[in-house]
């Protein structure tokens, strides 16, 4: 086959596809863009300013951060939200980590569910104010309390083939490392090292997760919208007959499918394994009872991002699960003309 008029796969007939799969492979790897160094805002972001005014506070609170108990603490904690996040950061714990933890000493019930939403409370209304009464108020106590004793306690000894998470420079000595870090402040090859152990940005990226695949599904969105197109847009966790799990985009509704179109940008090649399986299993179900006949409906993949450009295999596999019809950010504009859906265009 001449790679110089290389089409794309969604143009390909099946025995082109399955004759020249490798260089339909590389077609999609080239229009595969990465967004990796850019990441939505989103309404929970937490700048510098307002996390070193949640620090302040509590330092000002703990004395210097010499004293720090659930009575000095708390009060701060819920008069200045953001001082909350300060204060799991010193941890280095997830909301559901600290919210296990803080279950197993106080025997007060918090679900990950309930620690999300106070911490997410706590970003989206820094400057408002924390519940210290009812069950919200207790969990919050909890939290605070557990975080306060962990603090105090610092890193207990463990085997030589184990680390522990309070084994960090400001928190491995308990308060006294803590309350000399705060006036001494902390070198910058250590600060660099446990930035590399944590990954910058990481807790902010799993806030954002479902914003980073918004702008793709808002391109499809505009795709179909201008072309008249009749669909339905899911959401998470719908259930729809006939679907173990919901696909992102059925089109003309979920009474009649006739083009199912599975969406995902991504930057993690498991992440992208995972789409890669569930768009498989999409193949099974369509194909399912219908042999020699045309599939139930039409499969697409709208994919973007560098967790798809890592595993090749993986690509095979979503070629012919759909039958080529995999399209990339730069490609959406063939996406009514090279499908089933310009059977429903009507503009």
């Amino acid at each position: 086959m001449d790679r110089k008029k290389v089409s794309y796969p969604f143009e390909a007939s099946v025995s082109e596809l399955q004759k020249h799969t490798d260089v339909y492979v590389d077609s999609v790897f080239s229009c595969l863009e990465s967004e990796f160094l850019v990441l939505p805002r989103g309404p929970g972001f937490v700048d510098y300013a307002m996390f070193e005014t949640g620090y302040e506070a509590l330092k000002c609170a703990t004395q210097g951060f010499s004293v720090i108990t659930v009575e000095k603490a708390l009060p701060v904690v819920q008069a200045t939200p953001i001082a909350f996040i300060v204060l799991r950061s010193m941890l280095g714990f997830t909301p559901p980590e600290l919210a296990y933890v803080a279950t197993q000493r106080t025997g007060i019930k918090i679900s990950q569910s309930a620690a999300r939403t106070l911490d997410r409370k706590a970003r989206i209304e820094p400057d408002g104010t924390l519940p210290n009464q009812g069950l919200t108020g207790k969990r919050l106590q909890a939290l605070v309390q557990s975080a306060c004793e962990l603090l105090n306690e610092g890193a207990p000894d463990v085997t030589d083939t184990m680390i522990h998470r309070l084994d960090k420079a400001d928190t491995k000595g308990g308060v006294p490392a803590i309350s000399s870090m705060a006036k001494l402040g902390a070198p910058y090859a250590m600060m660099l090292y446990e930035r590399f152990l944590g990954r910058p940005f990481a807790g902010h990226r799993d806030s954002v997760s479902d914003l980073v695949g918004d702008n793709l599904e808002s391109a499809i969105e505009d795709v179909l919208d201008k072309a008249g197109v009749s669909f339905r847009k899911t959401k998470r966790a719908e259930r729809i007959d006939g679907f173990e799990q919901v696909p992102d985009f059925i089109i003309p509704s979920e009474f009649n499918p006739q083009v199912i179109i599975e969406a995902k940008l991504t930057e993690d090649d498991g992440t992208a394994r995972d789409k890669v399986a569930r768009i498989q299993q999409l193949d099974t179900l369509r194909r399912k009872g219908q042999p020699g006949r045309r599939p139930k409906y039409e499969l697409i993949a709208c994919i973007d991002g560098r967790g798809f450009g890592q595993r090749r295999e993986d690509m095979r596999k979503l070629l012919f699960a759909t039958g080529g019809k995999v399209f990339t950010v730069k490609t959406l504009e063939k996406l009514v003309a090279c499908t089933r859906i310009s059977e429903f265009a009507a503009k």
